[in-house]
């Protein structure tokens, strides 16, 4: 592998990580409190309104359903409002975050949906109020599904950023389209799937040890 090629699937994985990062990062960030209103609003929540929940529900499921080229397309126009271009890597992270956003809300929700309920109840009777119990009880014993489950997306988006590629997102999938696809070098596309591979097993590997260490 010459020099220049080293160089190029260097800056592609760095490309890969900023995007990937940074974008569950804002995902996860805007997904926390849809997810803390579903569960404090569900049918069995401990503040039940079916109006806010339906309209939460369908609202995730509806964003959860489109396909991220798509969705990147679609959201060009108000990804050039917001940071002035609609290609490169920096771009990428406005729909990769959007993308990634429901697939979050579900994790938390999932996650914080299965603790216990007994120890909500004696918080309960203790006189805990909603959110003491959401934030100091449940996100608490949750913590280590939710860590689990944000590793899982991040793999997920590491996925949705090499398509990204394909409509001048940046990253690995841009190199493997640009240069393996386009210009017939095998060769590259092996590297970037490769490097995607060990990426994909670093993740997983930091993530479960994570999972390990909260859990105990």
């Amino acid at each position: 592998m010459d020099y220049k090629l080293l160089n190029i699937l260097l800056e592609a994985t760095i490309d890969t990580l900023y995007m990937s990062i940074v974008a569950t990062t804002i995902a996860t960030a805007l997904a926390i409190i849809p997810a803390i209103l579903l569960v404090l609003h569900a049918p069995n929540g401990l503040s039940p309104n079916r109006a806010i929940f339906v309209v939460l529900d369908t609202i995730t499921n509806t964003l959860r359903s489109f396909p991220f080229l798509i969705l990147m397309v679609v959201l060009f126009p108000f990804t050039q409002w917001l940071i002035g271009k609609s290609i490169g890597a920096s771009a990428a992270i406005v729909p990769l975050s959007i993308g990634a956003a429901p697939f979050i809300v579900r994790i938390i929700e999932s996650a914080l949906k299965e603790v216990d309920r007994g120890v909500i109840e004696a918080s309960l009777s203790f006189g805990a109020s909603n959110l003491q119990i959401i934030f100091r009880v449940m996100f608490i014993e949750a913590l280590p599904s939710i860590v689990s489950g944000i590793t899982l997306a991040l793999i997920l988006v590491i996925g949705f950023s090499a398509m990204a590629g394909a409509v001048g997102g940046g990253g690995l999938g841009d190199v493997a389209i640009k240069y393996g696809y386009y210009r017939f070098q095998s060769d590259i596309m092996l590297y970037t799937v490769l490097i995607l591979i060990f990426l994909v097993q670093l993740i997983q590997s930091f993530g479960d040890f994570l999972y390990r260490k909260l859990k105990r």
